[in-house]
């Protein structure tokens, strides 16, 4: 072969390589983002109701209601692409709340249809800590709740499937801007961490700062 031959051999050869280089440097779906454990964003024409639990004996002052509702809510229209008009309203649920007398005694998959929502995300807050250090203006914040997503036609539980519910814990050590905002920061963080799981999550924004769901409460204080 004569010197040009050797040459164009060599030359086919490095492209072969990069492009074989190129194949084997390309992530992977699985490398570039965590699949949804249940998919709500090719389920965009049902409605979805979030139902959220606060236990009479957590003694919080603030409507832990309403702000993880609204943070959930933001989640699923932003991040599932969920049409807002398919998530049942807070004030819709508040008004009913307020207007049924066993509001109390009713199931979740029983509230679900009384709005006429094809999915319930029940979301029950299993515990919450809110102080302000002495003399700072800053405040420590904690935050655990459990999540179940039912279907209402059938009372089926769709999420998850390998527990009996999903856990969440969030928290932060210092927070400057006040009550309000350290309470929408908890809410937010744990909207987050709960909706993650119902879209193929970018690995990136997968994990935040306040997500404390594998810590154990004693080390991380």
């Amino acid at each position: 072969m004569n010197k040009a031959g050797v040459l164009i051999v060599l030359f086919l050869a490095f492209c072969s390589g990069c492009q074989a280089i190129g194949v084997l440097a390309t992530p992977t779906r699985h490398e570039r983002e965590v699949p949804a454990e249940y998919d709500l964003s090719g389920q965009r024409d049902k409605s979805v109701l979030v139902l959220v639990n606060q236990p009479a004996y957590l003694n919080a002052q603030e409507n832990l209601r309403y702000y993880i509702t609204n943070a959930v809510r933001e989640n699923l229209v932003t991040k599932t692409r969920i049409d807002r008009e398919n998530i049942v309203s807070y004030e819709r649920l508040s008004e009913f709340r307020s207007s049924e007398p066993d509001f109390s005694l009713l199931s979740p998959v029983a509230i679900g249809r009384a709005l006429e929502a094809d999915m319930v995300l029940l979301i029950v807050v299993e515990s919450y800590e809110l102080s302000e250090m002495a003399e700072s203006g800053y405040h420590k914040g904690a935050l655990a709740t459990r999540s179940v997503l039912l279907e209402t036609s059938t009372g089926k539980k769709l999420w998850p499937q390998a527990e009996s519910s999903k856990s969440v814990r969030v928290g932060f050590e210092f927070e400057g801007g006040g009550q309000k905002v350290a309470v929408t920061r908890l809410a937010v963080a744990a909207g987050h961490c709960i909706i993650r799981h119902f879209y193929d999550c970018p690995k990136k924004k997968f994990g935040i700062a306040d997500d404390k769901t594998h810590i154990s409460w004693d080390d991380w204080d």
